[in-house]
C-alpha cells in the first residue's frame, strides 16, 4: 500500500511514519525541505511541497496512491494570535487541503482514502458538556478554523474518496507536543494548573493516536468525524497533580488567568477552556486503547523503566 503523508516530519508525523513502515507500507512524505530528511529505507521517500502553494511536481505522487494523510499546518501555539498570524494558521490548513483535493481530482487513479487531522477545538469552549462526534461546532477562532478546515476535506467526498476527519486532543509523547512545553517548570518544581484548573483536557497517547490512524484507514467503515482522544479526559487540576506525581515534583504553583492573558493574549483561551471529548465512534468500530488512563500513559512516556521492550524498540528513528 502506498501512503502519502503531508506534514510527516513533525512530532506526530514521525511517529506515524514509523508505524506505517512497521506495517510494510510504502511511505511518501511531502515536506518543504526534503534534503533535511535523508532516508536509507527503500520504502520511504521525501518529496518537496510548499503547503501554501497549489499544484507542483509532487502531485504525481498522489496519482496511484492508496491513502493520503494530511497533518500539515502552522503550529497553533508557536506565536501570538495577531490578525496576521490567524490568517497564516487558517491558510496553512485550508490551502493544504485545497491543494491535495486538486491533486486527487487530477489523478487518473485516485486514492481511496483521505485522512485529515483536525482538532477537538472544533467544539469550542463547552464547559462540562460531554462531546461526541455528532456534537455541534462551537464558537471562537479555533472552532471557526476547524470548521473551515473540515469543510475543505469534505469536498473530497464528491470524488468518491473515503474521507476521515480526525479531531485530535492534546497529544502526549516524548520529544514534542504539549508535554515538551509543560515539563520544564514541573521538573523545576514550579509547575501547576493553569487558571482555575477546572477546564477539561481531552488527551491521547501518541502511540494510541498512530494506531487509531492505521485502524481507520484500513477499515471501509472508517469515514466521517472521529474524536482522537483517550477514553478518560481529565480536568487541568487532575492533569497537573498526576504529572507532578509521576515526576515526583510538587504541582501547586497555579498560573492565574490574568497572567496568561498578559503574556499570550487571545491564545490563553485555548489553555483556559477545554473540551470533554469522547472517542465514541472509534470505540464503536472496535478500536482498543493501550493507554486509556492518564497516569499509565505518563509513566510510559516519562519513565522508560515502565515501558515494554517492544515499545522501546519501535522508538528508533526513521
Amino acid at each position: 500500500m502506498k501512503v502519502i503523508v503531508a506534514g510527516g516530519t513533525g512530532f506526530i508525523g514521525k511517529a506515524l511514519t514509523q508505524a506505517l513502515l512497521d506495517k510494510a507500507y510504502q511511505v511518501i512524505i511531502l515536506t518543504r525541505s526534503p534534503e533535511k530528511s535523508p532516508s536509507k529505507n527503500p520504502s520511504l521517500r521525501f518529496v518537496q511541497r510548499d503547503p501554501f502553494r497549489i499544484g507542483g511536481p509532487w502531485e504525481r505522487e498522489v496519482d496511484g496512491a492508496d491513502v493520503v494523510i494530511n497533518l500539515a499546518g502552522e503550529s497553533i501555539a508557536a506565536k501570538p494570535w495577531t490578525p496576521a498570524q490567524k490568517k497564516i494558521l487558517l491558510e496553512s490548513r485550508t490551502r493544504s487541503v485545497m491543494a491535495i483535493y486538486q491533486a486527487i481530482e487530477k489523478a487518473a487513479s485516485r486514492p481511496k482514502v483521505l485522512l485529515n487531522s483536525s482538532a477537538v477545538g472544533y467544539y469550542g469552549p463547552c464547559g462540562d458538556e460531554i462531546l461526541e462526534e455528532n456534537s455541534k461546532p462551537g464558537t471562537g477562532f479555533l472552532a471557526d478554523l476547524c470548521r473551515q478546515w473540515e469543510g475543505e476535506v469534505m469536498k473530497a467526498e464528491a470524488l468518491n474518496v473515503r474521507t476521515i476527519r480526525l479531531r485530535t486532543g492534546l497529544v502526549l509523547g516524548r520529544g514534542g507536543g504539549v508535554l515538551a512545553k509543560m515539563l520544564p517548570p514541573f521538573r523545576l518544581g514550579i509547575g501547576g494548573p493553569l487558571g482555575d484548573g477546572k477546564q477539561w483536557m481531552s488527551w491521547i497517547h501518541l502511540g494510541d493516536l498512530t494506531q487509531m490512524i492505521l485502524f481507520l484507514i484500513e477499515r471501509p467503515e472508517g469515514f466521517g468525524a472521529f474524536n482522537a482522544t483517550a477514553m478518560n479526559p481529565v480536568r487541568m487540576n487532575e492533569f497537573a497533580k498526576i504529572l507532578g506525581q509521576v515526576l515526583r515534583r510538587p504541582a501547586f504553583f497555579r498560573v492565574p488567568r490574568f497572567v496568561l492573558k498578559i503574556f499570550i493574549g487571545e491564545m490563553s483561551e485555548m489553555l483556559l477552556t477545554g473540551q470533554c471529548a469522547l472517542p465514541q465512534r472509534a470505540i464503536q468500530l472496535g478500536f482498543s486503547f493501550q493507554y486509556p488512563a492518564l497516569e499509565p500513559a505518563l509513566q510510559q512516556i516519562l519513565n522508560k523503566e515502565h515501558t515494554p521492550a517492544s515499545l522501546l524498540q519501535k522508538e528508533r528513528k526513521v
